[in-house]
């Protein structure tokens, strides 16, 4: 599993590793049971402070993505397919947010932007 952290990035360190990790778990990078690093050796492996990590643990088991068993470690939570689809929903309306005030800000219509977003969607069929 790889995690990139940027201290420029205006997300807190936390939120960086709980983006990451659940980008992992729903493109399918990490599956189902498959165990997490240690909050330690993450921490150490990031060069973070455990307690960064503790909450960004905390913060994907409150949100379900993980499951913690004392003793034994995180591992990756047992997730429906509706909960996964809504969570890429959520991911596609931020970034469709993005474009379109971009798409503002350049003076770019609405008829444009929307013939460019049907043609990169249909560019693979």
């Amino acid at each position: 599993m790889n995690i990139i952290l940027s201290n420029t990035n205006e997300k807190p360190l936390y939120e960086q590793i709980t983006s990451q990790i659940k980008s992992h778990i729903l493109n399918g990078t990490l599956k189902e049971g498959d165990p997490l690093p240690s909050m330690r050796f993450l921490a150490k492996e990031l060069r973070i402070s455990v307690i960064t990590t503790k909450r960004a643990y905390e913060e994907l088991e409150r949100s379900g993505f993980i499951e913690t068993v004392t003793g034994k470690g995180s591992f990756v939570a047992a997730k429906n397919m509706e909960t996964i689809r809504e969570e890429h929903l959520r991911m596609t309306e931020h970034f469709l947010l993005q474009a379109i005030q971009t798409a503002k800000e350049s003076g770019i219509s609405l008829k444009k932007l929307n013939e460019l977003l049907c043609s990169l969607y249909n560019k693979d069929k």
